[in-house]
């Protein structure tokens, strides 16, 4: 593009692109403004979507932003610009988890933009089992290249720490679902109706694993009634572990950013992922799950990979809904 504008058509596609993104029990929480006096784009945290049973110390609140400025940082590049993003960039505003300055255009096309700009659009998570068809090696490496280019490191459990992995998601899950807050609080998340644009849609919830190795969440927390029917999954999982350097705030967005370039990565394989979560809501489980073999690091995520059929999808907030005036 020789000519680049922030007008009202373009200010839309880039907020459209960054609402696709992936957030815990798809609260969407974040807003946007755009500075037309330096052509920045700033990402808000929007606390009033928190999850504070599940995330009380915000660090799935900043992964979920930082996923959106991830999708937002593509779209401007699928435009035409060279997007500059400063993530924390005034301490005295802590809410104001990015700023993406857009005033350069890109001297030439990033390589691999436009594919990762198309599966912004068919990424979504998968609640149910996959088929016992491997990623290939060569995937699973672009997509440890994807997290390491965010500063953050993917790494591949074998057979017996990815069965200790599993473990420890079971145990936090049984916690999740007998404890009285978090249970109310994921159950508030569910959606009956299309009335809401966020929330999980009861269409799209996944089953439990009939042979009870593979812990997926259980958003109906021990109402039997409203379980869907048990189905067998994969018996070898592909747990891959996110992680970064620090654990600070900032580490926390990076992670997203990392998770969602992986995400897009991944996507652009064909290769489904549904989020593991669980055990990084419980802070000696979280640690629990460093690997001591591994370099020291923080885990942020676990991600199970694979095949399978297209999910359900779920609804997306319209960028008006989140865009605030300059």
């Amino acid at each position: 593009m020789s000519t680049l504008a922030l007008d009202a058509p373009t200010l839309e596609k880039l907020v459209s692109a960054a609402v696709a993104a992936p957030s815990i029990h798809n609260s969407q929480p974040w807003r946007f403004r755009l500075r037309t006096d330096t052509s920045t784009l700033e990402v808000r945290a929007d606390r009033s979507r928190a999850v504070p049973a599940a995330d009380p110390q915000g660090q799935a609140l900043h992964i979920s932003v930082g996923a959106a400025v991830l999708n937002l940082r593509v779209a401007a590049r699928h435009l035409g610009w060279a997007p500059d993003v400063r993530l924390l960039p005034d301490p005295a505003e802590p809410d104001l988890f990015a700023a993406v300055r857009l005033d350069t255009p890109a001297s030439a096309p990033a390589p691999g933009a436009e594919k990762l700009y198309e599966a912004i659009w068919r990424r979504h998570s998968i609640r149910t089992p996959f088929t016992a068809v491997p990623v290939p090696p060569a995937v699973l490496d672009e997509l440890t290249d994807a997290a390491r280019a965010e500063d953050a490191a993917l790494y591949l459990p074998d057979r017996t720490e990815t069965a200790r992995l599993l473990h420890l998601t079971a145990e936090a899950e049984r916690r999740n679902t007998t404890d009285e807050a978090q249970r109310t609080e994921s159950r508030s998340w569910i959606r009956t109706g299309d009335a809401l644009p966020y929330g999980i849609p009861a269409r799209a919830l996944g089953p439990q694993d009939l042979a009870g190795h593979l812990p997926m969440r259980d958003f109906s927390a021990i109402r039997a009634a409203e379980h869907r029917a048990p189905a067998l999954f994969e018996r070898e999982p592909r747990i891959a572990v996110l992680t970064t350097d620090h654990d600070t705030p900032e580490d926390w967005l990076r992670a997203g950013l990392a998770l969602e370039h992986v995400l897009l990565a991944a996507t652009v394989h064909g290769v489904r992922a549904s989020l593991l979560h669980q055990a990084m809501e419980w802070p000696y489980l979280r640690w629990e799950a460093r690997d001591p073999h591994q370099r020291p690091g923080h885990v942020q995520m676990l991600i199970r990979l694979g095949y399978g059929p297209e999910g359900a999808r779920t609804p997306r907030l319209a960028p008006g809904e989140v865009l605030d005036d300059g």
